[in-house]
């Protein structure tokens, strides 16, 4: 047997070392080879959509969609009727970020609790985007709040649903989208009947307040970008809905809290709900749980159906609340009220049309046959 060393041997370029019975394999070489390999890769999971801890990823879309919507009027139809009642005790007109102080701790200890119930607490907005988001939340929310010592409810509700507009035109300066005649249409009509509607109240019922009017006015341009941002940013980074709440309304908070200490709001606010508390502290505990169900069932409606849908939707909700809102508390009526709800209604179903042409336009088509 020689003892000279065996010649290199490749095989399938792989460097083989044979002694004996020994076979080695040079790792370096193989792990590099079968990089070229094909291999099966699979799907990341869909991620999951939750309605008050609910996972419904599992439904049709159609389905998650017409269950959010009934979250929708439900929660916002209690959260509206909670906050109309607490501006009705004498004395509350001046302490509406006070309230939204209260509101915005509360949403920020929900969110907290749901997180670490879903193990959701990793972060993946940057902190400057969260900056932003609660800027505007705070100025929407805070402002829309304060705006109820001013105007009365439905006007405040009304002049809100406005926002359909600034939606399409933030959608297009922000996100770069470009919506069709029929969207843009049907905005135009909806805002049209809602204007009716103010018209309408203002005849029948003149509260208004010149604050008021610039208290909801900045509410309504703030409202705008929020939805376009947030969806925006949930799609590029990918963060919950529940992240977007939790950080959003915690600095919000904070923005608030330093707000009132400076306009001294603070201190009276705080004297005023400690002499009346089962109707400040009681009546805002229900007020923001409802509302934080709300905003959470928006935000998750938002990434299901996009930021316009979830504005027609809100605005539906809003007409429904206005209606409800006459039944509840006595108000004056007129019939004006019918002919600007028409209006609303035939914008509604004109938007709903545009997000469904192609399925619409065959059963259409039939039945004008017919």
């Amino acid at each position: 047997r020689s003892n000279e060393p065996f010649a290199p041997i490749h095989l399938a370029g792989f460097h083989v070392d044979v002694a004996g019975s020994n076979v080695a394999v040079d790792s370096e070489s193989l792990s590099s080879q079968t990089m070229l390999l094909p291999r099966t890769v699979k799907d990341p999971p869909p991620e999951q959509i939750h309605l008050v801890g609910f996972d419904i990823s599992h439904l049709p879309k159609w389905l998650q969609f017409i269950l959010l919507c009934l979250a929708i009027f439900i929660f916002y139809v209690g959260y509206g009727y909670m906050q109309e009642l607490m501006f009705l005790l004498p004395g509350m007109k001046p302490f509406g970020w006070y309230l939204t102080l209260l509101q915005f701790i509360i949403y920020s200890g929900c969110g907290y609790l749901e997180g670490a119930m879903y193990h959701d607490t990793e972060r993946k907005l940057p902190m400057r985007i969260y900056a932003v988001l609660a800027f505007f939340t705070v100025a929407t929310m805070g402002l829309s709040n304060a705006s109820i010592g001013y105007l009365n409810y439905p006007t405040q509700v009304i002049f809100k649903c406005c926002k359909l507009i600034p939606v399409l035109i933030g959608g297009m300066i922000i996100q770069g989208k470009r919506y069709g005649l029929l969207d843009i249409t049907a905005a135009i009509m909806m805002s049209a009947g809602l204007i009716m509607f103010t018209l309408a109240d203002s005849e029948v019922s003149p509260l208004f307040d010149p604050r008021g009017y610039v208290m909801i006015s900045g509410a309504l341009l703030a409202d705008a970008v929020i939805g376009n941002l947030q969806e925006k940013n949930m799609k590029k980074y990918g963060g919950s809905s529940n992240e977007m709440v939790l950080y959003s309304y915690s600095i919000g908070a904070v923005y608030i809290f330093v707000l009132t200490l400076i306009s001294g709001e603070f201190f009276e606010a705080f004297s005023f709900f400690a002499e009346h508390p089962w109707k400040t502290y009681g009546y805002g505990l229900v007020f923001g749980f409802l509302g934080y169900l709300g905003v959470n069932v928006v935000l998750t409606l938002v990434k299901v159906a996009g930021a316009l849908m979830a504005v027609t939707v809100t605005t539906f909700r809003k007409a429904l609340t206005i209606v409800l809102s006459f039944i509840m508390f006595s108000k004056p009526f007129t019939l004006d009220y019918l002919w600007a709800g028409m209006v609303i209604m035939l914008a509604i179903y004109l938007n709903l049309y545009s997000k469904n042409k192609k399925k619409w336009d065959p059963y259409i088509a039939a039945a004008w046959r017919k």
